[in-house]
């Protein structure tokens, strides 16, 4: 089983190369597609200069800065794997956590797998309002989607390609992590969850998510959830 690892990347070249070390440092069956967003530091040279060397297979630039669920959208229409996973460009996810994630896929026992941070991986231990907003976002995402996650928020989302590329995504920016936990749940996917470890950032070392984009997520779930599109799509 192959996996398509797309890797949005805006403003991030101290930590893409790391990024990119890390996940061809598994052993998985995987191709790479980075998305630079725009960027107007050395991103792009870094991007340039990995995909000449072959540890990248895809590169895409935006001309303009369009958010990251565009560019994940840029990158699953990329995508040739079997199943496809965001992989932020900063060092906070662990690639070496995807392969138990991928496991209930491989062996047919779910259609999308979400990696938990609250669930007792270990982690860095930052800002307490940060987690009191995550809960509150994904309690209230369970509310309207009447799934069980402790972490709708999180980045780790493993989707069986055939499924995310029927999928009517739309959200440009960091709305994304709603829109597709209520798709997936409209559409009737088997989810799972599993524990990561996440070593989170301080706004010093780059985190770029804000209080704003929290406001902005409570929106976003009364909105996919209560207006969902119609059509075939909903089918398995």
């Amino acid at each position: 089983m192959r996996l398509s690892v797309l890797v949005p990347v805006f403003n991030e070249e101290t930590t893409i190369e790391d990024v990119v070390a890390r996940l061809q440092a598994i052993s998985l069956s995987m191709e790479i597609i980075a998305i630079d967003d725009a960027s107007i530091d050395g991103s792009a040279a870094v991007l340039e200069r990995l995909l000449a060397a072959g540890r990248i297979h895809v590169l895409e630039r935006h001309p303009v800065n369009r958010g990251k669920g565009a560019a994940i959208r840029t990158g699953i229409a990329r995508a040739t794997g079997d199943v496809i996973v965001i992989q932020d460009s900063d060092l906070e996810y662990d690639p070496a956590d995807l392969p138990p994630l991928l496991k209930p896929i491989m062996d047919g026992r779910a259609d999308a797998v979400y990696g938990s941070r609250f669930q007792g991986g270990p982690h860095r231990v930052l800002y307490f309002w940060h987690s009191v907003g995550n809960g509150l976002l994904t309690l209230l995402s369970n509310m309207l989607t009447n799934v069980n996650l402790t972490d709708m928020e999180t980045c780790y989302k493993l989707v069986r390609a055939d499924l995310m590329k029927r999928l009517p995504l739309t959200a440009d920016r960091f709305g994304f992590e709603v829109e597709i936990t209520a798709r997936l749940a409209q559409a009737g996917a088997r989810i799972w969850e599993l524990p990561i470890s996440y070593s989170g950032r301080t706004y010093a070392e780059g985190k770029k998510i804000t209080w704003r984009d929290g406001v902005a997520a409570f929106f976003h779930i009364l909105r996919y959830n209560l207006f969902p599109p119609a059509g075939a799509w909903r089918k398995r």
